[in-house]
């Protein structure tokens, strides 16, 4: 019960969370309105608190549950930054050096730990991600040049590959070289023929056995080339007859296009339905529908660097991060429940499944997927989707 009362003797109603006061009682009632979702919020039952504006994850912080009608959305430091507990500001995540390997990666609260890399492991490169790598073990047939350290690898040799380090010792059989005038001006000519008749006919040998390789490879890259080539012959045919089909229909508004004019199935199960003429200009525009659903105004193409974009930053898959991702957020701020929502983790591409399911839902529309990619920071994918007015899109 609030414990005041209206002039009238009645007492005062409480907005319920979610509802922020409009009139607070007096004369009359109270009188509650419904909080903007992801725009206003109200956590308690109130008879004097309005909807509070939500909260802006800002510079280096990022959206990691997002603002609904009852609660705040709630931000963190962005990936790659941890909160320090002494600051209490996002700061970058140390970077173990070579030597030293991630035992513990950098989350939203906690920086990287490091640990050096005992005699079976090592780390060559600097990194925020990498723990120590296991140390190389050489085979039977080969022999060790290098034993491995902190900062290096073991480094092998099989016992039949002529060493680098340098040319076998000139035969007894030829005098040594005394006079620097005999020697020629091609070093590399002189090493081989003043060596080992062995090792001459062991290079030779190997010439003739890499070039049947080489020759290969080199077929395949033709093949593929000439492939290549028919591929994007064959779909500029396929372009230019619909392309004809199109105008055909322009020219005849009463014909009925046929099914192959309407809709090219591709096997992604995304299909393009061809529309003649745009509301008042006379250009091809290509919908693009989402397994089926309605129409939502996003190329494949689009459609697929949304998907690598929001991919980019999903830090944490096998890391053990339990941090949500910016797709994660941007789902539910397209309305999906935790549960829905763990269902698409378990699909082998969830951004795909996400967008797909959302797509074919009556309210899908690209403004929709911009207002909540702006919600969650993500201005770059909003300018990747933004289409001209004049552009015709390829099929």
């Amino acid at each position: 019960m609030s414990g005041q009362y209206t002039t009238s003797g009645e007492c005062c109603k409480e907005c319920q969370p979610g509802e922020g006061v409009v009139q607070p009682c007096g004369d009359t009632q109270t009188v509650c309105e419904q909080c903007l979702d992801s725009e206003t919020f109200s956590e308690n039952f109130s008879h004097t608190e309005k909807c509070q504006p939500c909260t802006r994850c800002t510079g280096l912080l990022r959206m990691e549950t997002p603002c609904t009608d009852t609660n705040d959305a709630v931000c963190v430091c962005d990936y790659g930054y941890f909160r320090s507990e002494v600051t209490g500001e996002c700061q970058a995540c140390t970077v173990c050096p070579e030597g030293q390997g991630v035992l513990i990666r950098c989350m939203h609260y906690r920086d990287t730990v490091c640990e050096e890399c005992d005699e079976d492991t090592y780390s060559d490169q600097e990194s925020a991600l990498d723990p120590c790598l296991p140390c190389t073990a050489c085979e039977e047939s080969e022999t060790m040049i290098q034993s491995c350290t902190s900062v290096s690898d073991t480094v092998c040799q099989g016992l039949n590959t002529p060493s680098t380090f340098g040319s076998p010792p000139p035969s007894p059989e030829e005098p040594l070289v005394t006079d620097m005038s005999d020697f020629p001006l091609d070093v590399s000519t002189e090493r081989v023929t003043t060596a080992d008749p062995g090792l001459k006919n062991l290079r030779n040998g190997l010439s003739e056995k890499l070039i049947p390789i080489y020759s290969s490879i080199l077929a395949a890259v033709l093949l593929g080339l000439i492939a290549f080539v028919i591929f994007k012959w064959w779909n500029s045919c396929k372009q230019n007859k619909q392309g004809a089909n199109n105008r055909a229909g322009t020219a005849n508004p009463s014909q009925t296009p046929s099914p192959e004019g309407e809709k090219l199935h591709s096997d992604s199960g995304i299909s393009v339905d061809s529309q003649s003429l745009q509301e008042g200009q006379g250009q091809p525009h290509t919908v693009v529908k989402m397994d089926g659903g309605s129409a939502l105004s996003l190329p494949l193409h689009t459609r697929e660097e949304v998907e690598k974009l929001l991919s980019h930053t999903c830090g944490g898959e096998g890391s053990g991060a339990t941090e949500e991702t910016d797709w994660c957020s941007l789902a539910g701020l397209l309305g999906y429940e935790e549960e829905r929502i763990a269902s698409f983790r378990q699909e082998e591409r969830p951004i795909q499944a996400l967008l797909s399911d959302w797509a074919s839902q009556d309210s899908a529309s690209v403004d929709t997927l911009c207002t909540a990619l702006r919600k969650i920071n993500r201005e770059d994918i909003i300018q990747s989707i933004s289409l001209k007015p004049t552009a015709t899109s390829a099929v």
